[in-house]
């Protein structure tokens, strides 16, 4: 199949001008490469482990003494 057929039957299944599907760039998968990504996404993924974070926040608190007041007299 070739370019032009490629854009010519996206055109026609989307109802948008030739032109513009031109324009956005398609082609065929190939549905061995299963691995194929044109824009990869290296980004962690957008989670956030609560126990973890409580971990992270979770302080000693160490008490101070208290002292009696003491006045002289």
């Amino acid at each position: 199949m070739t370019q032009n057929e490629i854009d010519s039957a996206v055109a026609f299944a989307t109802g948008e001008c030739l032109c513009e599907v031109q324009r956005r760039g398609f082609s065929i998968a190939d549905p061995v490469d299963v691995h194929f990504d044109p824009e990869p996404d290296d980004l962690p993924p957008c989670t956030i482990d609560w126990d973890e974070v409580d971990l992270q926040r979770n302080v000693a608190v160490v008490e101070q003494p208290v002292r009696a007041n003491r006045r002289l007299v």
